[in-house]
C-alpha cells in the first residue's frame, strides 16, 4: 500500500486527524458550577472590565486559528474550503505536537478578499494568533497586510514559514560553499506568496537586489515589462531585484549563478542549466510534489547542495520547522506582529541546530528542541526591536 493510499485509509479510520478534550471533568454538580453556570459569570465580570484578562482566564493565550480558503492548497491548487479541511486538520496537529499550541482549522468559503478579512477580524477575539494557510497570490498578500492590526501575531505560512526555512537552509549552505550572501547570484524561479517572501527575506538578511532575478512563466521579470503594470505584487518585485532590468528566460538567468531557489512546477531546471551556473551551485528546488529537477539528475549536473520540500531525500524544506516555535514564541511573549527580524532570528536558530554537510543542512523534524530554540530566539528579538 502506497502512502497516499495509507493515508486515505488512515484519515476515513479516524474521521479526521482532530478532537477536542477538556481540561477539567465533569462528574458532580460542583463540577458543573463551577466550569459554567453560576461559577463562570465571575471570570466573565474580570474580563468585561479588563479586556487584558482574557489571556488569564481562557485558551486564548495559547490559542491559534489556522484559516485558510482553499485556493492554493500544497501543489493541488484551488480546491476549495472543504477540501482543504484535511490539511488545516494536519496543520493544526502539528501546532499541538511541536508547539505545544491549541490550534483550530477554520475553513472560509470564500474568494473574496473583504469578506476573508471582515471574517477574520470578526472571530480573532478566541485567538492569540492566525496562521494564514494555503491563500492564493496575489489576494493572500493584501489579506494578510490587512490583518496586522488586530493586536496579536498573524503570520500567512507559505509566505513566511518557506522563507525563515530557506534562509537557515541557505546560511549553511552559503558556508559550506565558501561564499558569501552579499555576493552570490540568486535566481528564483516562480513569483507567487512563497518567492515574494523568500525574496524580502533574503534582502533584509544582506542579499544584493543587483544580484536577485525572479522568473515567472514569462521569463525575467523586469521593471519595464509591460505585463506587470496589471500584478502590483510582481511589479513591487521588479522594484528591489534586477536592478539592471535584465531580460531573458529562465535558461538566461541562470548563467553565471551561485544559487537556484525553486518555488514553481516541476522539471524547470535541466541538467544543462545547472551545467552554466558557477561552481558549487546550490540548488532548492521545492515544487511540490515534484521538484523542478530531481536530486539525483542535479548532482549529476554538478550541483554541490541539493534540497526539495520532500521528505524522502535529503535536505527536506519543511515549514514545520519554523511556524511551531514562531507562535510559541509569539504567544508567550505577547507579541503583536511577527517582524522581520523574528523571522531572521528563527532562521538563524535553525541553522545553528545542524553541524551542516551537504546532506544535512536543516536539522530534521522530529528535534523536538527546534520549537523551543526558535521560541527563544524569536522572543529575543522581540524585545530587541521594541
Amino acid at each position: 500500500m502506497g502512502i497516499q493510499e495509507e493515508s486515505l485509509e488512515l484519515h476515513e479510520k479516524l474521521g479526521g486527524k482532530l478532537s477536542i478534550n477538556s481540561k477539567i471533568k465533569l462528574e458532580t454538580k460542583k463540577d458543573f458550577s463551577l466550569a459554567y453556570t453560576p461559577g463562570v459569570a465571575e471570570p466573565c465580570r474580570r474580563i468585561f472590565a479588563n479586556k487584558e484578562d482574557v489571556y488569564k482566564y481562557t485558551i486564548k493565550k495559547n490559542c491559534v486559528a489556522v484559516i485558510s480558503n482553499g485556493t492554493a492548497v500544497l501543489g493541488l491548487g484551488n480546491i476549495g474550503a472543504n477540501a482543504a479541511i484535511p490539511v488545516m486538520e494536519g496543520k493544526a496537529a502539528i501546532f499541538k505536537e511541536l508547539g505545544g499550541i491549541d490550534a483550530f482549522p477554520i475553513c472560509i468559503d470564500s474568494e473574496d478578499i473583504d469578506e476573508n478579512v471582515k471574517t477574520i477580524k470578526l472571530i480573532s477575539p478566541m485567538f492569540g494568533g492566525i496562521n494564514l494557510e494555503d491563500y492564493k497570490a496575489p489576494e493572500c498578500f493584501e489579506i494578510e497586510d490587512r490583518l496586522q492590526d488586530l493586536g496579536i501575531p498573524v503570520m500567512h505560512d507559505d509566505q513566511h514559514g518557506t522563507a525563515i526555512v530557506v534562509l537557515a537552509g541557505l546560511i549553511n549552505s552559503i558556508k559550506l560553499a565558501d561564499k558569501k550572501m552579499g555576493n552570490v547570484k540568486i535566481v528564483v524561479s516562480g513569483a507567487g506568496a512563497a518567492a515574494t517572501a523568500v525574496t524580502k527575506l533574503l534582502l533584509s538578511y544582506s542579499a544584493n537586489g543587483k544580484n536577485i532575478f525572479l522568473c515567472d512563466t514569462k521569463g525575467i521579470i523586469y521593471y519595464e515589462r509591460e505585463d506587470l503594470n496589471e500584478n502590483k505584487a510582481k511589479k513591487e518585485l521588479a522594484k528591489i531585484t534586477n536592478l539592471e532590468n535584465k531580460k531573458g528566460q529562465l535558461s538566461d538567468a541562470i548563467i553565471g549563478a551561485d544559487i537556484f531557489i525553486g518555488l514553481s512546477k516541476k522539471n524547470l531546471l535541466s541538467k544543462e542549466m545547472i551545467r552554466t551556473m558557477n561552481p558549487y551551485p546550490i540548488i532548492f528546488a521545492m515544487a511540490n510534489p515534484d521538484p523542478e529537477i530531481m536530486p539525483q539528475d542535479a548532482k549529476e549536473a554538478g550541483a554541490f547542495i541539493v534540497a526539495t520540500g520532500r521528505s524522502d531525500f535529503p535536505n527536506q524544506v519543511n515549514n514545520a520547522l519554523a511556524f511551531p516555535g514562531v507562535f510559541r514564541g509569539a504567544l508567550d511573549i505577547r507579541a503583536t506582529r511577527i517582524t522581520k527580524e523574528m523571522k531572521i532570528a528563527a532562521a538563524e536558530a535553525l541553522a545553528s541546530m545542524v553541524n551542516p554537510d551537504v546532506e544535512n543542512i536543516l536539522p530534521a523534524i522530529t528535534n523536538k528542541e527546534i520549537p523551543k530554540k526558535v521560541a527563544k530566539a524569536v522572543m529575543r528579538a522581540w524585545n530587541l526591536s521594541k
